[in-house]
């Protein structure tokens, strides 16, 4: 589980993500938010992307860094 850093007071993953494909289990953990709030960051489209795999979600690592990065950068 990557370890959360703060920097101005927003979180950021300090350890490499894993070389696997991502659950929205992972992604909970990794921000440190419940798991109800990924699957609303899902539904509003406001979260990391995503992509489906039959009827499970999974997320790709290097996309989600991206996407904690944009967060970063708009909230400074």
């Amino acid at each position: 589980m990557p370890a959360r850093g703060q920097r101005g007071g927003t979180a950021t993953v300090v350890r490499p993500l894993p070389d696997r494909y991502l659950e929205p289990e992972d992604i909970a953990r990794i921000f440190g938010v419940p798991l109800e709030t990924v699957y609303q960051w899902r539904r509003r489209r406001t979260g990391p992307p995503g992509f489906r795999v039959g009827r499970h979600v999974r997320y790709h690592p290097q996309a989600v860094a991206e996407w904690a990065a944009e967060q970063n950068e708009q909230a400074a």
